[in-house]
Protein backbone atom coordinates (compact mmCIF):
# COMPACT_ATOMS: atom_id res chain seq x y z
CA UNK A 1 0.00 0.00 0.00
CA UNK A 2 1.48 3.18 -0.92
CA UNK A 3 1.49 6.57 0.94
CA UNK A 4 -1.29 7.78 -1.01
CA UNK A 5 -3.44 5.22 -0.95
CA UNK A 6 -3.27 5.77 3.26
CA UNK A 7 -3.81 9.12 2.52
CA UNK A 8 -7.23 8.26 0.32
CA UNK A 9 -8.02 6.61 2.99
CA UNK A 10 -7.46 8.22 5.88
CA UNK A 11 -8.98 11.77 4.42
CA UNK A 12 -12.18 9.84 4.31
CA UNK A 13 -12.76 9.17 7.75
CA UNK A 14 -14.61 11.72 10.06
CA UNK A 15 -12.75 13.51 12.61
CA UNK A 16 -12.96 11.23 16.17
CA UNK A 17 -11.80 8.28 13.78
CA UNK A 18 -8.66 9.93 12.37
CA UNK A 19 -7.93 11.02 16.00
CA UNK A 20 -7.76 6.91 16.64
CA UNK A 21 -6.02 6.27 13.81
CA UNK A 22 -2.95 9.19 15.10
CA UNK A 23 -3.08 7.53 18.29
CA UNK A 24 -2.49 3.87 17.20
CA UNK A 25 0.25 5.33 15.03
CA UNK A 26 2.09 6.71 17.95
CA UNK A 27 1.45 3.53 20.07
CA UNK A 28 3.42 1.04 17.25
CA UNK A 29 6.02 3.70 16.68
CA UNK A 30 6.50 3.91 20.82
CA UNK A 31 6.27 -0.03 20.50
CA UNK A 32 8.69 -0.60 17.92
CA UNK A 33 11.58 2.03 19.46
CA UNK A 34 10.63 0.29 23.02
CA UNK A 35 11.60 -3.11 21.45
CA UNK A 36 15.38 -2.07 20.25
CA UNK A 37 16.28 -0.37 23.64
CA UNK A 38 15.87 -4.36 24.95
CA UNK A 39 18.15 -4.53 28.04
CA UNK A 40 21.46 -6.89 27.09
CA UNK A 41 22.00 -9.88 29.56
CA UNK A 42 24.72 -9.29 32.00
CA UNK A 43 28.33 -11.19 31.19
CA UNK A 44 30.29 -12.59 34.53
CA UNK A 45 33.78 -11.27 34.34
CA UNK A 46 33.35 -7.64 32.42
CA UNK A 47 34.98 -5.84 35.16
CA UNK A 48 37.72 -8.16 35.87
CA UNK A 49 40.93 -6.04 36.64
CA UNK A 50 38.62 -2.38 37.06
CA UNK A 51 38.55 -3.33 41.41
CA UNK A 52 41.03 -3.59 43.16
CA UNK A 53 41.31 -4.45 47.36
CA UNK A 54 44.26 -2.47 48.84
CA UNK A 55 46.48 -4.98 51.26
CA UNK A 56 45.57 -3.18 54.61
CA UNK A 57 41.66 -3.42 53.67
CA UNK A 58 41.04 -5.50 57.24
CA UNK A 59 43.25 -3.58 58.93
CA UNK A 60 41.51 -1.60 62.06
CA UNK A 61 40.38 2.12 61.37
CA UNK A 62 41.88 4.51 63.30
CA UNK A 63 39.00 6.87 64.78
CA UNK A 64 37.05 3.55 65.78
CA UNK A 65 39.73 2.35 68.21
CA UNK A 66 37.56 3.55 70.81
CA UNK A 67 34.46 1.16 69.86
CA UNK A 68 36.77 -2.05 69.83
Amino acid sequence: MTDIQLYTKLSSLPTNLKNEVADFIDFIKYKSEKKSFRIKRRLAGQAKGLISMKDNFDDPIEGFKEYM
